[in-house]
């Protein structure tokens, strides 16, 4: 993780409570003629700009690099940070010969690149053995501040119903080693690979949340807390919860659009909290299947209704949901630009949807890769 995400949790003025957010991205650095993943990045490192440095690190492979955005109120900040740090790194990837893009896992077929060196990852290896998945998983991370672990454990309850329409607004990785998968999401499907990714379960308190992830250490599961990949958790550095479901977005309007939601969904669940109202309690392996279906389908198919178990189109959840925010959002002053972000993908469709309508056109996986890349800088 880069040490750019959190500072003080919110700011109050009034009875008006501002959440600061943050966002992280992990991006696939490949080769620019064959779209293969390549282990490069410590070549991209030696070509970031000094000043952008503290914001970059190497994530779990060579093949991948990681940004973070410094949290902030205004989601023109966020949408200015994302934007500097990509316009650089695609920049410096080009400088080191090599191709950057927002994609949840690599479409085309080649060598796995090597997991980078660091003691902690060689111990991941050891541990948990053929579990590298492919080419790289590049995800998204938001984090929401929050004034204390109590409440961050209660809006971890009150938040993680709505998770799987997160998780389809976000899906970006339906090709694999050459071929569709038939999922909008393939990233997903090698992610819960590891033992300790899962929807959130519904916890009672910080201690019991705490007792939880002592538990999965002491099973083996997880080697340490950074491990516990759960879809939201309390981030183990910042007073933040982290949610961490979603593909990372192929454009910056993407990825504010999903900013945006998460800190009104927090700052929802935190209102509810305050109020007394309880978090719909929903049971956990209906939230499994919710988010294989969401990993599946995508937006352009249908998700599961969680409050009554039947399925639903997703734009049709995804279009509730963000009515069940407004509040939230019109008090962050987030409403405008969140309608006309909604409107641009209902437009374009999710990742998925336009990388398969790259390949539908052109029959090459490599125009996919071109078209990704576009837009990672864009």
């Amino acid at each position: 993780m880069t040490g750019q995400v959190a500072e003080a949790p919110s700011e109050t003025a009034g009875a008006t409570r501002l959440l600061t957010v943050g966002v992280e991205e992990e991006f696939l650095l490949v080769d620019p003629h064959t779209g293969a993943a390549v282990p490069a990045v410590d070549l991209v490192m030696e070509q970031v700009p000094a000043e952008l440095r503290g914001q970059v690190e190497r994530e779990f492979q060579t093949s991948q690099i990681e940004i973070g955005s410094p949290p902030g109120l205004e989601l023109s900040s966020i949408r200015h940070s994302l934007g500097v740090l990509r316009r650089a790194l695609a920049d410096a990837s080009e400088r080191a010969g090599v191709r950057l893009l927002a994609i949840g896992t690599g479409p085309v077929d080649g060598p796995v690149p090597p997991v980078v060196d660091k003691p902690r990852f060689d111990r991941m290896i050891e541990r948990f053995r053929l579990l590298v998945p492919g080419p790289g998983n590049n995800g998204m991370h938001v984090h929401v501040g929050v004034p204390d672990p109590e409440t961050g454990v209660q809006v971890l309850n009150h938040v993680r119903p709505w998770l799987p329409l997160l998780h389809a607004m976000t899906t970006n990785s339906p090709f694999a080693r050459g071929e569709d998968t038939g999922y909008a999401s393939w990233r997903s499907v090698e992610w819960e690979r590891w033992p300790s990714v899962a929807p959130t379960p519904w916890l009672e308190s910080h201690e019991h949340y705490q007792r939880l992830i002592r538990q999965l250490i002491a099973s083996g599961v997880m080697l340490d807390e950074g491990m516990l990949y759960w879809y939201a958790r309390l981030s183990a550095k910042y007073p933040t919860v982290e949610l961490r479901i979603g593909d990372v977005c192929p454009s910056v309007d993407d990825a504010v659009l999903v900013a945006a939601l998460v800190r009104a969904l927090v700052a929802t669940a935190m209102t509810d909290v305050e109020a007394g109202r309880p978090a719909l309690l929903t049971d956990h392996h209906l939230l499994v299947g919710a988010h294989w279906r969401a990993a599946h389908d995508g937006l352009e198919g249908e998700a599961v209704d969680v409050t009554t178990g039947e399925l639903r189109p997703a734009w049709e959840l995804l279009d509730r949901f963000v009515d069940r925010l407004r509040p939230a959002l019109e008090q962050h002053g987030d409403w405008a630009e969140v309608t006309d972000l909604l409107g641009g993908l209902r437009r374009h469709g999710s990742g998925a949807a336009r990388q398969r309508a790259v390949y539908a056109r052109t029959g090459r996986l490599t125009d996919v890769v071109q078209d990704v890349a576009r837009q990672t800088r864009d």
